[in-house]
């Protein structure tokens, strides 16, 4: 792993799933935290709070003052915002400008791989925010995830919910779609690395998880951890549009957000290559068996 000249880290949805997780884990390598949240908030564990609304200009530069590296973890798909992609677009481009006028010398975003055909609005949107950051001033390293293992992941919500509330569950063909889900253990680990990995132009790079694995593989991995046999039978008629609907029934997931993500998976979500793991010198990654167990049972 790149050593680290640790410096101030700003960390962007610094209370979300992903950050709450990141934020101890710069600490850990020396890093200053300088945590961002729509309102005024003190001090807490050595994190410094701004105050900042990526949608206001005006409350960026006092929030990116002495970053040399900040993260971009936020996205506003959830709720009921059909206009997402713009928002998504315009924090985006405040974000990249403000970091460049602060002197940021590096951003890390965590973005969705791309898909082999169209991809769906919140992979596209996911994709594009990755173009505004790398087509900036400032050096960006763009890591794809596609579903994150852990308490709080909202795909891994999902699956978890399907798996463990469900006797018997009617399996859309799209279940056969494969991807290599990661756990956020890894996910941190590169998040951290990625900040003094040596770049000489902006780059992505995806996240795989060490195994291929279809939809229904995944549910039925997650049943077995609790001692159900998962039963499903195929239908190939029900779409994602449809299944969807009676995740509204199932999940404790935001519907609008459980919504963008089954629609995501109407294909295989397969990384390009394994390299960033080799370069941060991280290729020990955790189980899903492993990185499942310890999702259910910090629930």
């Amino acid at each position: 792993m790149p050593s680290s000249s640790s410096g101030a880290a700003l960390v962007t949805g610094a209370s979300g799933f992903i950050g709450s997780a990141l934020v101890p884990a710069l600490q850990a390598r020396g890093f200053q935290v300088l945590a961002t949240s729509r309102r005024p908030r003190a001090p807490t564990n050595g994190v410094e709070w701004r105050t900042c609304d990526l949608l206001d200009p005006a409350s960026l530069p006092a929030a990116f003052e002495g970053a040399r590296v900040a993260y971009y973890l936020v996205h506003s798909m959830g709720g009921n915002a059909s206009n997402f992609r713009d928002l998504e677009r315009r924090t985006a481009e405040a974000f990249v400008a403000s970091a460049a006028k602060a002197g940021v010398e590096r951003i890390v975003y965590l973005g969705g791989p791309a898909p082999p055909g169209v991809p769906s609005e919140h992979l596209r949107s996911r994709l594009e925010v990755g173009e505004i950051l790398r087509a900036g001033a400032v050096p960006v390293a763009e890591l794809r995830a596609s579903m994150v293992i852990g308490n709080g992941s909202a795909s891994w919500q999902i699956v978890r919910d399907l798996a463990v509330r469900l006797p018997v569950m009617v399996l859309p063909k799209w279940l056969a779609s494969r991807t290599r889900p990661v756990a956020l253990q890894d996910v941190v680990a590169a998040l951290v690395a990625a900040a003094d990995l040596p770049l000489s132009h902006s780059e992505w790079f995806d996240l795989p998880g060490p195994e291929v694995m279809s939809g229904q593989q995944i549910l039925e991995r997650i049943a077995a951890l609790r001692g159900r046999q998962f039963l499903a039978l195929k239908v190939p008629f029900l779409s994602p549009q449809l299944s969807a609907l009676w995740l509204r029934l199932i999940t404790r997931t935001d519907f609008a957000l459980a919504r963008e993500l089954v629609l995501g998976l109407q294909e295989d979500l397969l990384p390009k290559d394994e390299r960033f793991w080799s370069l941060i010198d991280h290729e020990q990654l955790m189980s899903f068996d492993a990185a499942a167990r310890y999702a259910l049972a910090s629930e």
